[in-house]
């Protein structure tokens, strides 16, 4: 069988350097709020060529303390109106909903299945606030006509960077060439911990300091709160991992860009769908994604070859149960996306001769 995303074998090739940062951090007896953590944020800060980098608990609190703090500075206010792209995955939504913003639904483009700047303007009102954009898949969604409406409105522009590490805008990294960014290091991701994890980058220190003490129960001083804040710190462990994995992050997403670049030219079948790059740099490749009429099929196909996919995503956030309120909503080019993506697997570590079987039974499809 051919694995998805072969975990064990990701992180196998940092075995040494990751039990030596866990012994290392296990003799300490400091599992929190300590070295580690500073040096990851520090490290991660100067990756992203970005002024600051916070360390939390995971994706989804990265982005739901971006906007509580946009919220106690008195940028944002609840019941303001949040534009996210109607075809991401239900995180980005949730950390909207969670600080009683209200998420206006935008349809993707549907070449490259991220917001599309083009109808951006038809939707801002006066209740706007912000843009939350999705790196979906690892590609940058930012383009200049996105920057300009911002500057034009006056809107926060936010980056859901979970999938997109490293990817590149103009020189600038995912995560900072917006306001702020918010980055997942969940196991599967580009650059994984091996546990939940996440960071928060900005170039904003009013921003920063308010975030920093939201995450740690609203404390910018032990047992002084200024906030009704979190508990929602990366710990010294995981801080150490991600300082492992960073070292070779530019080497993996090279890899990774090997493979898909492979599946770009080499998949030939009127059937499949491949996806669009807009430019190499701007795409880290966390996931590739084909589109097919009949999903369902070719799915059951590939696994009969021993083939592993997943499915990102098969519901859109319109049509679950716990945003029934927006059930009433027609989106019919994020709606086709959800019904027809499928993701082959990509990672630095598949050979060569697995690429080339998927490839060959792809086309025999």
């Amino acid at each position: 069988m051919i694995k998805f995303l072969d975990l064990q074998k990701i992180n196998a090739q940092y075995n040494e350097e990751l039990k030596e940062a866990s012994n290392r951090i296990i003799d300490s007896g400091w599992y929190l709020l300590g070295e580690e953590l500073t040096n990851f944020e520090n490290n991660y800060a100067s990756y992203c060529k970005s002024q600051y980098a916070l360390g939390v608990a995971n994706g989804l609190d990265a982005l739901r303390l971006i906007f509580r703090a946009y919220i106690e500075l008195g940028i944002m206010s609840k019941g303001d109106e949040i534009i996210v792209p109607a075809n991401t995955y239900i995180a980005s939504v949730l950390a909207i909903t969670d600080n009683e913003l209200i998420p206006v639904f935008v349809e993707p483009n549907l070449k490259t299945y991220n917001l599309d700047s083009f109808v951006l303007e038809e939707v801002i009102t006066s209740k706007t606030k912000g843009i939350l954009t999705v790196h979906l898949y690892g590609q940058i969604a930012i383009d200049d006509k996105m920057l300009a409406l911002c500057n034009k409105h006056n809107l926060k522009l936010i980056e859901d960077g979970a999938q997109s590490h490293g990817a590149l805008y103009n020189g600038k990294v995912s995560g900072a060439i917006g306001d702020v960014g918010a980055h997942s290091f969940y196991p599967g991701k580009n650059l994984g911990a091996l546990g939940d994890a996440g960071a928060i980058t900005t170039n904003n220190e009013e921003l920063y300091t308010a975030i920093k003490a939201l995450r740690n129960y609203g404390s910018h001083k032990k047992y002084e709160n200024i906030y009704q804040g979190y508990n929602s710190r990366l710990d010294e462990i995981q801080a150490a991992f991600l300082n492992v994995k960073l070292k070779y992050i530019d080497k993996d997403i090279e890899g990774r860009r090997a493979v898909a670049n492979y599946y770009l030219s080499n998949i030939k079948n009127s059937n499949v769908i491949l996806p669009e790059v807009l430019d190499d740099k701007s795409h880290v490749w966390h996931l590739f994604v084909i589109r097919t009429k009949n999903r369902v099929r070719l799915q059951k196909y590939l696994l009969d070859n021993r083939i592993q996919t997943l499915i990102h995503y098969p519901i859109p956030i319109h049509h679950q149960e716990a945003y029934k309120n927006y059930n009433h909503l027609k989106l019919p080019i994020t709606e086709l996306i959800h019904k027809e993506v499928l993701s082959l697997p990509l990672s630095a570590v598949h050979s060569i001769e697995d690429i080339k079987h998927i490839v060959s039974i792809i086309n025999s499809y």
